[in-house]
């Protein structure tokens, strides 16, 4: 049976615990700011046990360079700063994990999509299979008969649908090699990307059905567009046909491209990423953290938690003898209305 990598999305999972805990503003002992983290630990855990993964890694963004940035400078430049709050666990989470014993990888000027697209490439070259753990869309590109994704969202992991190849054609409209040209032509306003004039998610779904390939329709709108203009209209024909629309097009799909060649440290046979952890650690970490539920421990250890010691007890003790009756009696019956007016009155 071939082991199973769950690939996680540390970006993306700390920074939905971050706004879905936010209430609770737990706090460790020391003071820290810890409710991402907490939540996190706890999605991890669900992680592990909804794969029945046998190795973990986590990936992060460096916070410090972006390749894209640098290249493209306005790449994801309208966001907002973080939360100092926000900041910080980011900054702590990283410590957390590797003490807890994971593979943790923050690849320089890379980002979290990067380490699950480089687990992806090489989990077939030992044998394993991939579940990547994330609520980013780009992952849907990495989808294929190796590799599953656990696509959270709100509700946590439990309530998160687990895609292969076929469900995510049922989903999305598009096969997995398809998405990354979907996504290219729809644009991401999150990350400051806009996409093709006249082309949402249905009519890139509309296009690839036709064409099977961006490029194909772009080959075709730039010979006459006869088959685009059976296909997409006159209008979107037009469109494409434009050398703004193709730049547009290309840039995007140069971008969203993920890297495989990230080195993820990850040795199976050696041990190295794999499950189970130490019991000692997975303890002390969730401890600071105040996780103590029985299947944390299971679900990274293997080990069950100890049963409760009993504590001293008085063997003569008894309960006092019943004096009188504990409640007092029932009231009679109230008789049954004989009329409508009874019912009412």
């Amino acid at each position: 049976m071939s082991r199973t990598l769950l690939a996680v999305d540390g970006n993306s999972v700390l920074h939905r615990c971050f706004h879905a805990s936010a209430r609770t503003g737990f706090r460790t002992a020391d003071g820290r700011a810890g409710w991402a983290i907490r939540g996190l630990l706890s999605q991890l855990c669900a992680a592990v046990d909804r794969s029945c993964a046998d190795a973990v890694v986590v990936g992060f963004d460096d916070r410090a360079s972006s390749v894209r940035r640098e290249r493209w400078p306005t790449y994801k430049a309208h966001r907002d700063p973080k939360p100092a709050a926000l900041d910080e666990q980011l900054e702590e989470v990283v410590g957390v994990l590797r003490d807890l014993g994971c593979v943790v990888v923050v690849p320089p000027g890379l980002e979290a999509d990067d380490v699950l697209a480089s687990a992806a490439a090489w989990a077939p070259t030992v044998g394993a299979r991939t579940v990547l753990a994330t609520s980013d869309r780009d992952s849907f590109a990495l989808i294929d008969e190796h590799t599953r994704m656990l696509r959270i969202l709100n509700g946590g992991i439990d309530a998160s649908p687990m895609l292969d190849p076929h469900r995510l054609t049922l989903v999305t409209g598009v096969r997995p090699e398809q998405y990354l040209d979907l996504a290219a032509l729809r644009g991401d306003p999150s990350d400051n990307l806009p996409g093709v004039t006249g082309f949402g998610p249905k009519t890139a779904v509309k296009l690839l059905a036709a064409f099977g390939t961006a490029a194909a329709a772009f080959d075709d709108a730039a010979a006459g567009g006869e088959r685009c203009r059976a296909a997409l209209g006159k209008a979107l024909a037009r469109t494409l046909a434009t050398d703004q629309a193709r730049a547009t097009w290309e840039l995007n799909r140069t971008v969203m491209t993920m890297r495989t060649d990230v080195p993820l440290g990850l040795d199976l046979v050696a041990g190295t990423g794999s499950l189970p952890l130490e019991p000692d650690a997975v303890r002390r970490t969730f401890g600071r953290y105040q996780l103590h539920a029985p299947g944390f421990l299971r679900s990274l250890t293997g080990v069950e938690s100890p049963a409760p010691r009993p504590g001293d007890v008085d063997a003569s003790w008894r309960p006092p003898a019943a004096s009188g009756p504990r409640l007092p009696p029932l009231p009679a019956p109230v008789p049954a209305p004989t009329s409508l007016q009874d019912t009412l009155f």
